[in-house]
């Protein structure tokens, strides 16, 4: 590889993308894809794995062809480029014949320099006709789990993709990217696509912005409410299994006054097109859906996923989840659990036929494998421990965490023995039953609860054995118990909403089978409200929401997403940065050349007005120093922040976690926090010598990564510091939100 294209990949990250450094892995990838080399990119949604073959495209003689599963990926990736001033185009079924000849014309004429195409249209003669006119120097395969019958997304006409390099007469370098891959999904990838000593990237699968919860919900449609009001006029998704459970969800949040749309295979093509719009630009919030929606949907403000069904695998789940927070902002992803979604999944793996190509031993092979993924799902739902933990070793991610951004973690629900009171309700049940009386379960809480209720006295239940027999449990609490135990089975549902026992019921009555159900903890763990965090940073929203206005009508002139004019994330840099001119801008993160070009005076007079109705506000420094601390400022930004090979001070370790961060601000309160914190976990001690107070090392201190070390002074003096190498740094990155509490902790018991 030259050293013109090392160069020039770091100009073209500034110019057309408008960063200053690469993401873990980005590098490696780009660097291997320029030198010609094979590769294989497994990064987390969000994690830039577009850019890894759109800078080589950038700087590579021929043309790049990427390979991509579906129409809205394509004109989400096409639209991006565009307004970031690359020249690309899509190839697919939405174009008239006129717009495809008009695109094949132009492509064989050199006019782009990325072609999205379907990877079923590679084949065909009008594509193959253009390959034969043009140079190919890249083909970058999108989605690529799709290749493997073993991924959650198989499309047999992946396998097309070894037969176009085939009839290619030459073979370009091949890039497979893909954000979820088991390891037998990856060696599917590389012997399926024919990939030549492929550099592998894996850069691990955690999301640190995502909070992850499961809810064993017997109110699901209610939980949904609620979740939706804690985000007012944010975006979300909510994936039902069924066009059933779609529809009744639309409709009862419309109803409720929430407005919301629709998405499944049951709808007209227009109807499709026109709600997934509405959805993208803004005209509605909320979005219901199958999987059917969302692959490849690249809007990057989704602050919530709730899946109102249980998926059939992880693979799939954490796709989905994955749509939210792609743009690094704090997002919910939140799995509403029932024991029916288990029975409709397993109905779903052994009854599908969707691929004749399969003879009836693969087919058979491939059913089993979807079962046995669905017990891994029903495990994760059903786990008492950390759940990013239980995702990142199901990928092969087996480091071990206790993330303190998850239900379990937080304390925010807890897998709960409920036998004795599923007992207790069953028994009521019984003893209904052998007086030939039969109610739905408001009235089976009432007398389990002891209720004086009027019907109590009218039907004599206050003499029932059960009578009474939870009056320590609230109505709520016994009613969620009920429905879980219908949704598993123990209990049937008749006319009239009157509960009945099942054969099922005997194991808990008569065998003493435990039931374990996920319930709100009745009490949260301390360190709960120390996990809490408010997003990347610490702006003002004033600010933030008139940027916002600005970014939506420029949106609507152009007839594009507010995301692809410019996203969340850089107009929260906005706001920390402040730029007064349009060359300070190009500072910002997510602003290249073409933003800055197309919508930066825009967005620069904006911040002037604000500016001039806020004459105090000094640029970079924090709104409200005595409200909001640079701890909390800094500490929701720690999981992008890298260490260097250069032993730093405490001072230098400071200025360049701020300086990561693009934060101007003092930085005694973060160094305070930061050394605090280390003496009081014993990682540091301080003591007194010749009057003068110095900080030493402990024995703990090896195991942080911080050293004691003897240097010379410009003036020749020996002294003692204390250092933090890399690894050190990595420890304080690692343990800076913990710091941030215990100094609001701090802080709070000051005043």
């Amino acid at each position: 590889m030259t050293a013109g294209l090392m160069n020039g990949k770091q100009d073209i990250l500034r110019e057309y993308f408008g960063h200053t450094a690469f993401r873990q892995g980005q590098e490696e990838l780009i660097d291997a894809l320029l030198s010609g080399r094979d590769v294989m990119g497994v990064m987390p949604t969000g994690a830039g794995k577009s850019m890894c073959y759109q800078i080589p495209a950038l700087l590579l003689d021929g043309i790049t062809v990427v390979v991509s599963p579906l129409i809205s990926l394509m004109k989400d990736q096409v639209n991006s480029l565009i307004q970031s001033g690359v020249r690309a185009a899509y190839l697919n079924s939405s174009l008239t014949p006129a717009q495809y000849d008009a695109a094949i014309s132009n492509a064989g004429r050199g006019m782009y320099k990325i072609i999205y195409v379907a990877p079923e249209r590679l084949c065909t003669p009008s594509f193959l006709a253009l390959a034969g006119r043009i140079r190919i120097s890249l083909i970058a395969v999108d989605e690529a789990h799709c290749v493997s019958q073993w991924g959650q997304d198989f499309r047999p006409s992946y396998l097309k993709i070894p037969e176009f390099l085939d009839r290619l007469g030459y073979r370009p370098t091949l890039g497979a990217f893909t954000a979820t891959a088991t390891a037998q999904v990856r060696a599917d990838m590389t012997a399926m696509l024919g990939l030549i000593d492929p550099l592998c990237v894996t850069t691990g699968f955690d999301r640190k912005n995502l909070y992850f919860g499961v809810e064993h919900s017997a109110e699901k449609l209610e939980r949904v409410k609620s979740i939706i009001k804690e985000a007012p006029g944010r975006s979300g998704i909510i994936y039902c299994s069924t066009r059933k459970n779609v529809e009744e969800v639309c409709d009862k949040l419309n109803a409720a006054g929430i407005p919301c749309t629709r998405y499944h295979a049951g709808l007209s093509d227009a109807e499709r097109r026109q709600n997934q719009d509405d959805f993208i630009y803004d005209r509605v919030r909320v979005i219901a859906a199958t999987n059917a929606f969302g692959m490849g949907i690249d809007k990057s403000d989704v602050s919530f996923v709730i899946h109102y069904n249980m998926p059939k695998d992880i693979e799939s789940y954490y796709q989905e989840a994955g749509r939210a927070g792609r743009d690094g902002s704090e997002a919910r992803c939140i799995l509403l659990y029932s024991g029916r979604d288990v029975r409709t999944n397993q109905f779903l793996i052994e009854n599908q036929n969707d691929n004749p190509e399969l003879d009836d031993e693969a087919r058979e092979a491939l059913k089993q494998k979807g079962l046995m993924k669905l017990r891994r799902m029903t495990d994760y739902c059903n786990t008492t421990g950390c759940l990013r933990q239980f995702i990142l070793d199901y990928f092969g991610d087996k480091e071990p965490c206790t993330c303190g951004n998850c239900s379990a973690c937080t304390g925010e629900t807890e897998l709960t023995d409920v036998t004795l009171e599923a007992q207790k309700i069953l028994s009521c049940i019984y003893r209904l039953h052998q007086r030939n009386q039969r109610f739905g379960a408001a009235m089976i809480a009432k007398i389990l609860k002891g209720s004086e209720d009027e019907r109590i006295r009218q039907f004599d239940l206050t003499t029932l054995s059960t009578y009474g027999i939870m009056r320590d449990s609230t109505e709520v609490r016994i009613k969620t118990i009920i429905r879980y135990l219908t949704a598993e089975g123990y209990i049937t549902e008749g006319d009239f909403h009157t509960l009945t026992l099942t054969r099922k019921s005997a194991e808990v009555l008569m065998q003493h089978k435990e039931v374990k159900m996920r319930l709100p903890a009745e009490r949260r763990k301390k360190k709960a409200a120390r996990k809490k965090r408010d997003g990347i940073y610490s702006y003002d929203t004033k600010l933030f929401d008139r940027l916002r206005n600005v970014r939506n009508q420029l949106a609507l002139e152009i007839h594009m997403p507010a995301y692809i004019v410019m996203t969340d994330a850089s107009l929260k840099d906005m706001c920390v940065k402040l730029p007064r001119n349009e060359t300070e801008l190009l500072e910002v993160s997510g602003v290249g050349r073409a933003k800055q070009e197309k919508f930066g005076r825009f967005f620069v007079a904006e911040i002037r007005s604000y500016l001039n109705d806020q004459p105090d506000t000094e640029k970079g420094k924090l709104q409200n120093p005595g409200d909001v601390s640079i701890t909390e400022y800094v500490r929701a930004g720690a999981y992008k922040l890298k260490p260097t090979d250069r032993e730093m001070s405490l001072s230098e370790l400071c200025e360049d976690i701020l300086t990561q961060l693009g934060v101007s601000a003092v930085k005694k309160p973060l160094r305070s926090a930061i050394k605090q914190w280390l003496i009081s976990e014993n990682y540091l001690t301080e003591r007194y010598e010749d009057g003068k107070k110095i900080t030493d090392t402990t024995i703990l201190s090896e195991e942080a990564g911080i050293l004691r070390t003897r240097k010379i002074s410009a003036a020749g003096t020996v002294y003692t510091a204390v250092v933090y190498p890399a690894q050190a740094q990595e420890f304080v990155f690692e343990n800076l939100e913990e710091i941030a509490a215990l100094a609001e902790e701090e802080k709070g018991e000051d005043q």
